[in-house]
């Protein structure tokens, strides 16, 4: 079975430096697998993209090294399965507040006798290799989404939950269940605090530490914190940040459109 990069750099102490994808175009995900990310994440959440393009994207995030993943709506079984089975090597799952959702989105990730994972890997055995039931459980990543004030009280009984590799934070819902307003690189003292709390957390259960960011500058400092994996933005934001800052830096040179002009 192929090498999942984000546990191999894990291994090595290294941070993974995730890319986010919201826009649903497979040439989309294949130009974001040629710049240099550890990762990519397919986002069925809160992005545009529906199954069968998400399965397009995979395939075209394949032609790299990059280490496909995916994020799925809910902690719905079915698609967690279906992620799985359409060759994504890592699930995050969204609001996890309970050791039991906790478990029911682990279990559904691994083949038994430690899961219930269905036996189906269509195109993921294809991809990854002949020998892919044997290896998935200890290949494939679990991201649980710790995003709720809730699930920082629950925190403990979550992270000691047995196959959970890793907590990816929402900062946004998380600063929104805090009373605060959504948003990344938050400096409110409260976000901050929770934050801290589940790093501290995940450092004491021996669960890697992921955080969605908003910078580049952001997403170093969060590394030199100890976090283990860093997302920044989306493909989305990156393309609306340069298309406006070519568009803002032209205007600015003086002289606007001409009157009359072909464009």
């Amino acid at each position: 079975m192929k090498p999942n990069h984000i546990r191999t750099l894990w291994q090595q102490n290294k941070p993974v430096v995730n890319g986010w994808l919201s826009i649903p175009s497979s040439f989309s995900a294949e130009v974001m697998a040629h710049m240099g990310w550890d990762s990519l994440c397919v986002d069925l959440q809160h992005g545009v993209i529906d199954y069968q393009t998400a399965v397009g994207m995979l395939q075209a995030i394949c032609t790299t090294e990059v280490t496909p993943i995916m994020r799925v709506p809910w902690n719905d079984p079915a698609i967690i399965m279906k992620g799985l089975d359409a060759g994504a090597y890592g699930i995050i799952c969204p609001m996890i507040n309970t050791r039991e959702e906790a478990e029911r989105f682990v279990k559904a990730c691994r083949y038994a006798p430690v899961g219930y994972r269905s036996s189906g890997p269509i195109r993921a055995q294809i991809w990854a290799g002949d020998d892919y039931h044997d290896k998935a459980n200890d290949t494939i990543l679990t991201f649980a989404m710790i995003e709720t004030a809730e699930a920082v009280r629950n925190l403990d009984s979550i992270l000691s939950t047995p196959g959970l590799d890793a907590v990816y934070i929402g900062p946004s819902d998380l600063s929104l269940t805090l009373g605060g307003k959504p948003g990344l690189d938050s400096t409110d003292p409260r976000v901050v605090g929770a934050i801290d709390q589940i790093l501290a957390g995940c450092k004491r259960h021996h669960v890697r530490a992921g955080l969605h960011t908003g910078s580049s500058a952001f997403a170093k400092a969060m590394i030199a914190k100890g976090f283990d994996f860093v997302t920044l933005l989306n493909d989305s934001r990156l393309l609306i940040q340069a298309a406006r800052k070519v568009v803002e830096e032209t205007r600015s040179a003086g002289g606007g459109a001409r009157e009359g002009g072909v464009y």
